[in-house]
């Protein structure tokens, strides 16, 4: 006797359930994913053809095709083909749908004509966690990702890869050249053939000559200093551990109560600098709070950026970025300086008084400057400043940026509560993309498509804190 399961005979005749609903247990994910999308107003929200045409030949219901969209995220499956064929195969996407079986390019067609309003169904769902008390609305970590675009490396052109590209090419030209010279002193015979090949290397290496002064020009008249073929709006952004990808940044803001992502972004800035008061203000509007406490990483540290989130109600706490290079030559820094408030001057470490002298307007900052001349009978002068005087500048709003350093040393632990928040989501959302990322290209579709994972990402997390019958409670009672 076999020690092993036995399955059913496939020419056994099968009762199968009275109906289609039975094969959907009540805590399938899919139930809140009816749920949620039949209580949206997708017309408000924007979505073409909610209402059906007089005439011609009837489309496919929006709530429809958006089911299928966020299943489909849901479930790993972003490929409008390979949701195509889900429709056909897959039972939970057969009872959401009710049997409908749209092609691939009415599914792709769908995402790419309501991007805006896929990102506001987002926002919706953002509102529907704020019912649910899934958030803490008192503080959110916000980091910055890139994420891969339909773009490869040797598709993207800067003035350094063209540069070095032209140089590579030139010294291939000359090669061949040498070679040539080379080839006219063998044998008739082989003279012909070698020749001939070599010829027709260097009309390719000319041309490749060609384009690359053509794609050199271009990139000189672009406002970013580079190229993208491809997708023309992707940029080549450097790594965290070295290196460079061609991508997009995506921010994120995420909630400390179950790390659920309150706001993300969508840009092709390569720097986070400008990022922050932009990301801080989304989060404060979707959690709907009066207050709100903001942790980033030392990228996100710019004054204007901090000033902005203060003047929100927002409290901002971001690592200094000590840009000077006193310290390494050896010497003072403007941090071994004290400010006296009261009697508006700086102190040095050998115990002078810099007193304020004028203003200075340096990139549309005002600066306020202060002096002293008594450098050069200082003992310490060799560690302060190579002439004899000193000059320190002072930002009007120098102020709020003190406060705010104070704030992170009362909070000594906020990096590392900000690395436990931000990396999670990231990681997550990354695993589940797989290797390619984005498969979209153009700004406002990436916008779209990284909406829709992180859909499905806060749908995934609010379902494993409460449950599927709690939501779709709320969803009803709503």
């Amino acid at each position: 006797m076999k020690r092993f399961i036995e399955g059913e005979n496939r020419s056994q005749s099968t009762l199968f359930p009275e109906s289609l609903d039975d094969y959907i247990a009540e805590d399938n994910a899919v139930r809140v994913v009816d749920a949620f999308i039949d209580k949206l107003d997708l017309g408000k929200l924007g979505f073409d053809r909610v209402e059906p045409s007089a005439t011609g030949r009837p489309g496919y219901q929006p709530a429809t095709m958006l089911k299928i969209y966020v299943y489909g995220y849901l479930n790993r499956i972003q490929s409008s083909r390979r949701l195509e064929r889900e429709s056909h195969r897959n039972v939970e996407l057969i009872w959401l749908t009710g049997r409908l079986m749209p092609d691939f390019k009415t599914i792709a067609d769908f995402r790419k004509d309501n991007r805006q309003a896929i990102r506001r169904v987002c926002v919706e769902f953002v509102g529907v966690c704020r019912e649910l008390k899934l958030f803490s609305a008192t503080l959110v970590a916000i980091d910055g990702s890139k994420f891969k675009a339909v773009n490869s490396r040797d598709k993207n052109f800067t003035r350094k890869s063209v540069k070095r590209r032209l140089q590579k090419t030139q010294a291939n030209i000359d090669r061949y050249l040498a070679k040539l010279d080379a080839v006219d002193r063998e044998e008739p015979e082989i003279r012909a053939v070698t020749a001939t090949e070599l010829k027709q290397k260097i009309a390719s290496m000319e041309a490749k000559m060609e384009e690359l002064k053509q794609h050199e020009v271009e990139v000189e008249a672009h406002p970013d200093s580079q190229v993208s073929l491809t997708d023309p709006d992707a940029r080549s952004m450097m790594k965290a551990g070295g290196g460079s990808t061609v991508s997009y940044n995506v921010q994120t803001a995420v909630d400390s109560k179950h790390h659920l992502i309150a706001a993300h972004e969508v840009t092709n800035a390569p720097s986070d600098r400008s990022q922050l008061a932009s990301m801080a203000g989304q989060a404060k509007t979707a959690l709907d709070a009066k207050t709100l406490t903001v942790i980033a990483d030392p990228g996100y540290y710019k004054g204007e950026e901090i000033v902005d989130c203060y003047a929100a109600g927002i409290k901002a706490l971001v690592p200094k970025v000590d840009t000077s290079t006193s310290k390494a030559k050896g010497r003072y820094s403007k941090a071994d300086f004290r400010y006296d408030a009261e009697q508006n001057e700086y102190v040095c470490p050998a115990g002078q008084r810099l007193t304020y002298r004028f203003d200075s307007v340096e990139k549309g900052k005002t600066l306020w400057v202060y002096m002293t001349y008594e450098c050069s009978s200082c003992p310490l002068q060799s560690k302060c400043t190579t002439g004899s005087a000193k000059r320190i500048k002072r930002w009007e709003h120098e102020q709020r940026l003190e406060v705010a350093e104070a704030e992170l040393k009362k909070n000594p632990d906020a990096m590392r509560q900000r690395k436990r928040l931000v990396e999670h989501p990231y990681g997550t959302i990354k695993y589940w993309m797989g290797s390619t990322h984005f498969l979209m290209k153009r700004l406002p579709n990436v916008q779209a498509e990284m909406s829709l994972h992180v859909l499905a990402y806060n749908l995934r997390r609010a379902i494993n804190v409460l449950g599927v019958p709690k939501i779709i409670e709320q969803l009803q009672a709503a």
